[in-house]
């Protein structure tokens, strides 16, 4: 239904979160950065757009929540392995986030999560193959 989905995160400090996501191993679309937003592919199909939060509040009659006071939502990655579950953590601590300190294995999925500079919160999951 959708050709594609743009997360997009107030961020505080522009330079320190693009930053942390290229540390990540994302990288930017030069074409779409200015002084208050840059650009990232996730994967097919799916962007992040970092945007200072001066900006974020002036597209709002809202509050613009502060993430690590509050949570509003969170954005779940899939993985295609448990490694690459936990690559992306260890580039995550790496880079200083705070992230869960065990996975957390249902059975059926593999998860864990950690939050960006701003206190967005990640969640990464591998799911298990199921029976078709």
């Amino acid at each position: 239904m959708h050709a594609q989905v743009t997360i997009t995160l107030p961020c505080k400090d522009l330079a320190a979160s693009k930053a942390f996501y290229a540390a990540l191993g994302y990288s930017f679309d030069p074409s779409a950065a200015s002084p208050v937003s840059e650009l990232l592919t996730l994967g097919p199909g799916a962007q992040l757009m970092l945007l200072s939060v001066e900006v974020a509040q002036s597209l709002t009659t809202k509050t613009v929540v502060d993430a690590k006071v509050a949570t509003e939502s969170w954005v779940t990655l899939s993985c295609d392995s448990p490694e690459a579950l936990a690559d992306l953590i260890a580039k995550a601590r790496a880079a200083g986030a705070e992230s869960d300190p065990e996975p957390c294995d249902e059975g059926f999925c593999v998860a864990q999560g950690f939050a960006d500079p701003d206190g967005h919160h990640w969640q990464l999951v591998y799911l298990r193959s199921q029976p078709a």
